[in-house]
């Protein structure tokens, strides 16, 4: 039998991220952890409790009430996937919006937020066999990971994809205000104190600007073989 190794992805916003992690997950038979739905999900319940809105960020507030917030994935059969539950209730739909969106690296910045996230991911993978997608997977949370990826591409390409998924999802945006949250998140997940965006030394990085979903996962997929 194949030995189950830990699969961390990193990269920017928008770069496909889960869906590669998705496919792998499904692929070999492993489980899928969305770290980016955790910290959306934190940034939901800031803004639905008011510790957050486009000129005010009440940090202490949310880092009081860390404690009442319970955080699981549900595995939804005839979607394919796990979805977000915070605090029981199921917020997957809540959370992909880009107002969540505009809030989530804010949010993501707060070290007692990290720590607590940090914490309850190590513990998910903690018997391989795992594929997680994030921002710091490689560099904090499994630094001993087998295989490390780290995805990229250019602004207007991911502006682009998240353009078209918001506007199939019927939310009313325009292209200049998705350029203008992916220029911000990237900024802020670069810059922040705490854990910021970086490529390990050790991940393989793949630009996906001219890569199809197809040809992504085969090319990643013959990293894992060549691992196993």
């Amino acid at each position: 039998m194949d030995k189950k190794i830990t699969i961390a992805i990193d990269g920017f916003s928008s770069t496909g991220k889960s869906t590669l992690a998705k496919q792998l997950a499904k692929h070999l038979g492993y489980v899928y952890v969305d770290t980016g739905a955790m910290y959306r999900a934190i940034a939901y319940f800031a803004m639905q409790n008011e510790f957050i809105q486009p000129d005010f960020f009440n940090k202490e507030g949310l880092k009081n009430s860390l404690p009442n917030i319970k955080l699981h994935f549900q595995f939804n059969p005839e979607l394919g996937f796990a979805e977000m539950h915070l605090n029981d209730l199921n917020i997957e739909k809540e959370i992909r919006t880009l107002e969540v969106s505009n809030f989530v690296s804010k949010v993501a910045e707060v070290s007692e937020v990290r720590a607590k996230l940090v914490e309850q991911q190590q513990q998910m993978g903690k018997d391989k066999g795992i594929v997680m997608d994030g921002r710091d997977i490689a560099t904090v949370v499994f630094p001993n990971a087998e295989l490390k990826i780290f995805m990229n591409a250019s602004k207007q390409t991911r502006a682009q994809r998240r353009f078209d998924e918001l506007q199939q999802k019927g939310d009313s945006v325009s292209f200049e205000e998705v350029l203008k949250n992916v220029e911000e998140r990237d900024y802020i997940d670069t810059h922040r104190d705490d854990s910021p965006l970086l490529k390990h030394k050790n991940a393989v990085e793949i630009d996906n600007s001219h890569l199809t979903r197809e040809e992504q996962f085969d090319k990643v997929l013959e990293l894992v073989q060549n691992i196993k």
